[in-house]
């Protein structure tokens, strides 16, 4: 495993090499990363994984300077695990030598809603950045985890969108076996105490999962009653929404009786620390 911190020299790494998988993350590795390469490797003989704290999707209030850069622990993560060929780790100098002002702004439709209402901006950053890694690794296969659900679809959007040849891979949403508790960077954070409590967030939305599909309740009072339910336990809820996996849009009736492929997203902040998860229904 090669780690390489310019564009250039990255370039100049894969030239020649054929099918190219990329695993584009923030660094501070754990189990789900690790599953993402994994599945990299299944897809790719090249696996770049690249290392990058983008400061355009993070807000003015949020946690850009101390997210935790531990970039020689998740070399020696990766190096162990031996799938990944190179790291591109580029600081934010080599990233945007200039100030990034030709942007990537998804259909307000998809970007705006959910995670993006809450986080204004956040989409528009992902997807720039995304797009820029795109045009320097040219991958085959770019592998993205279900537990950012709504941006797995913004970049399987814009792939389809701007006609890229990329195949986007999702990968399963990793759980702690024990909790439930969907593996995170910002896990970090919280206290054991609010580890403990945290998983009350996925047997909330797996609650509402096994409603729909025991067809016991409609989304709206589903939905309702768990914003509740993480409200009462001293949770700050964003959302819990029922929404189609295709567009992320609110079932119909319709839906339902024909079993429409749906998931439940939900993002909660426990203490300090904001956290997100999702189960898919049907």
């Amino acid at each position: 495993m090669k780690v390489v911190h310019t564009i250039e020299a990255l370039q100049e790494e894969l030239k020649g090499k054929k099918n190219i998988a990329l695993v584009p993350t923030m660094g501070n590795l754990h189990e789900g990363h690790l599953h993402l390469m994994q599945e990299a490797g299944k897809y790719g003989d090249t696996v770049v994984a690249s290392i990058f704290v983008n400061r355009l999707q993070f807000g003015p209030n949020e946690d850009f300077d101390q997210y935790p850069r531990t970039l020689e622990e998740d070399c020696r993560k990766l190096e162990e695990q031996g799938v990944v060929d190179y790291v591109f780790a580029p600081s934010e100098k080599d990233m945007y030598p200039q100030p990034q002002t030709f942007r990537v702004k998804p259909d307000p439709a998809l970007a705006d809603i959910l995670e993006g209402f809450y986080r204004p901006g956040f989409f528009e950053g992902v997807c720039t950045v995304v797009m820029k890694l795109f045009c320097i690794v040219r991958p085959d296969v770019a592998v993205f985890g279900k537990k950012d659900y709504q941006q797995l679809t913004l970049i399987k959007e814009m792939v389809s969108q701007f006609g890229m040849p990329i195949r986007i891979v999702p990968a399963e949403l990793q759980r702690n076996q024990e909790t439930g508790l969907a593996l995170s960077s910002r896990n970090r954070y919280l206290s054991a105490q609010e580890l403990e409590d945290a998983t009350l967030l996925y047997k909330t939305v797996k609650g509402v999962k096994d409603a729909l599909e025991a067809e016991t309740a409609d989304p709206d009072v589903l939905e309702e009653r768990a914003m509740k339910m993480l409200d009462g336990h001293g949770w700050i809820p964003d959302y819990v929404a029922v929404v189609r996996r295709s567009d992320l849009l609110a079932p119909t009736k319709d839906d339902l009786v024909k079993r429409t492929p749906l998931v439940v997203l939900a993002a909660a902040k426990i203490g300090t620390t904001r956290l997100i998860d999702n189960v898919e229904v049907f």
